[in-house]
């Protein structure tokens, strides 16, 4: 079968295989202008015209990590400069000003298992009459909550079922990053050679298990580390199998690796624009119409535009108040900025909450009745962010 029919197959309904997908990825020129613009129709269809945002709050609960990923520049050793873990006081100090300026979300990023390497974790964990680390996020979420009312959304590395269900009592989503499914990335000089909890069957089994207790999830897979087009694939299809099983996957990030001098893979090649819009435009295809896909508009700021060509419908979290952790030398676009931007290719821009509507008009199939009312607080008839809280944002 050629590309043609492939992609007027996919907009009549009928579901990519991955060997279609494998060959789709091959397109260029005019052949991948039409992939770019089926994908594009396919989220028009069951998207419109409405791209949407998380004004969020972006809190590093701690940057101490036991794994050594060849492209992070979060983490930390406990003797390193820059090394931190915050105290609940200053996370309520940035979540109370976050919430004065019309953020809805708290997303808390933080190291994985940094206890099991590290005895100075292991001490400040003590101090509080604690044993992990996930034993503080939890306590850190529930204060925020109780004492903000905004949102937590957690990305904390590997959990099992008891984690996965004892924060989704704190927390309206969670989430971890496939990255990639390729077991070969793991392998001596490659990104994740030293990082434990970067195993593909324990992220897919972290995921797995958030499905099973109805978890509202984040997930998605890094391009440009050295992956090859049909290891991006089967990471896409990996995604696609759980949600299918499970439907609890709200959203799925197509992000980009960047270069740093400070990084061990300072010198790998960051991917190129076209590779990211082919990748994104091949999310949409195997992921469907109903999808939310988003790619961050942070990582490439010349050309994002250019993602909402190729079927992204959201830019994921974008903080008016707090940098990208991740990517510090990457900054937000202003909101004002990404609005004109959105609109000039033609959508309107419009916040969201850490839970995307689909998922809130399911009530209790997946959000705790403890957390509805947060959630009905912050939210509109139409499951976004209500139109008196979204006057706060600053656009500049």
């Amino acid at each position: 079968m050629n590309e043609k029919s492939l992609l007027s197959g996919c907009l009549q309904g009928k579901i990519l295989s991955k060997e279609d997908a494998i060959l789709l990825s091959a397109v260029r020129g005019e052949e991948l202008s039409a992939l770019l613009a089926a994908a594009a129709e396919l989220r028009d269809r069951h998207k419109g015209k409405t791209v949407t945002f998380s004004p969020k709050l972006f809190i590093p609960l701690t940057n101490l990590c036991r794994d050594f990923c060849g492209y992070c520049t979060f983490r930390r050793a406990p003797d390193e400069p820059g090394a931190e873990t915050m105290s609940l006081e200053e996370v309520l100090r940035v979540v109370r000003e976050g919430k004065r300026l019309g953020c809805s979300e708290v997303l808390f990023s933080l190291g994985d298992r940094p206890e099991a390497i590290y005895p100075e974790m292991r001490d400040f964990l003590k101090q509080l009459g604690l044993r992990r680390t996930l034993d503080y996020l939890y306590d850190a979420c529930k204060l925020v909550l109780e004492e903000t009312e905004l949102l937590p959304h957690s990305n904390p590395g590997l959990m099992g079922q008891g984690d996965l269900a004892r924060l989704k009592q704190v927390n309206v989503s969670l989430g971890l990053m496939l990255e990639n499914a390729s077991e070969r990335l793991a392998l001596p000089s490659g990104p994740h050679f030293n990082a434990p909890d970067k195993k593909p069957a324990l992220r897919l089994k972290t995921i797995e298990e958030a499905g099973k207790l109805r978890i509202p999830f984040t997930t998605g897979i890094l391009i440009g580390i050295g992956e090859d087009w049909r290891e991006r694939v089967d990471s896409l299809f990996a995604i696609r199998e759980l949600h299918e099983r499970y439907g609890h996957i709200q959203e799925v990030i197509v992000q980009n690796f960047r270069a740093k001098p400070e990084i061990p893979m300072r010198d790998h090649p960051e991917p190129a624009l076209e590779e990211m819009l082919k990748t994104i435009a091949l999310a949409r295809l195997i992921l469907g119409g109903e999808m939310n896909i988003q790619a961050p508009p942070n990582l490439t700021p010349e050309s994002y535009p250019l993602y909402l060509h190729a079927g992204i419908n959201d830019w994921g979290g974008v903080s008016p108040v707090t940098p990208d952790y991740i990517n510090p030398e990457a900054p937000w676009p202003a909101l004002g900025i990404l609005g004109r931007k959105t609109a000039e290719a033609g959508f309107v821009l419009r916040p969201r909450l850490a839970i995307y509507p689909e998922f809130i008009s399911q009530g209790e199939k997946f959000i705790p009745p403890s957390l509805f009312p947060y959630v009905e607080k912050l939210c509109g008839e139409d499951g976004l962010v209500k139109n008196e809280l979204i006057q706060r944002l600053p656009v500049s």
